[in-house]
């Protein structure tokens, strides 16, 4: 029951874009096509799992049996802009079109701070190794759904008949506005 509430909470309740607004660069970056935000959302999925995992054992294993938890922050920017480039490397080889849609948006991924947000909060939140990594993947998972849903909302909205001045960036904050909204109903579930 316990990986459930993290699930949910993680997803919905506490939803790393809607709530925390960790990753909103990338989240408005590469939102405005459903395939493109799927494949980033899939590799931000991989790299937030990864990266907590590896971020956990070498905070539990290294840093602080060392007394070196200072360094947390610069040994888990250095951890994510490995596997970020481990990532790019593996997706030019697997799915060079996909490689190709991301663009400049897939270096994005090092600087995104959700993934060291998430880093960074499994630390705080004192969980074990099985909690973190559900977390982190449920939190991912999140992050996919929000992203998901705004690419899927702002292709309607390049099709609608939106006020000059609200086209683009204008329509796309009060979008996610109103989705920040609608995930705060999510709020007494957990």
């Amino acid at each position: 029951m316990e990986y459930v509430l993290i699930i949910i909470s993680a997803i919905f309740v506490n939803n790393v874009v809607l709530s925390q607004f960790l990753g909103i660069c990338p989240f408005l970056g590469v939102s405005n096509k459903l395939s493109t935000a799927t494949g980033m959302s899939g590799a931000v999925c991989f790299v937030i799992t990864l990266a907590t995992v590896v971020t956990f054992l070498l905070n539990k294993y290294l840093l602080v049996p060392f007394g070196l938890e200072f360094l947390q922050t610069i040994a888990f920017i250095l951890v994510i802009a490995a596997l970020v480039q481990m990532v790019e490397i593996v997706l030019k080889k697997i799915s060079p079109s996909l490689y190709q849609a991301l663009g400049i948006f897939l270096p994005l991924i090092t600087t995104n701070c959700a993934v060291l947000g998430v880093a960074l909060s499994v630390v705080q939140k004192d969980f074990n190794l099985a909690q973190a990594t559900v977390y982190a993947f449920a939190t991912s998972l999140g992050y996919g759904v929000a992203m998901i849903l705004f690419a899927g909302i702002r292709e309607h909205l390049a099709q609608s008949d939106v006020p000059e001045a609200f086209k683009g960036l204008p329509i796309a904050f009060i979008t996610v506005s109103i989705m920040a909204m609608a995930f705060l109903g999510f709020a007494g579930l957990v």
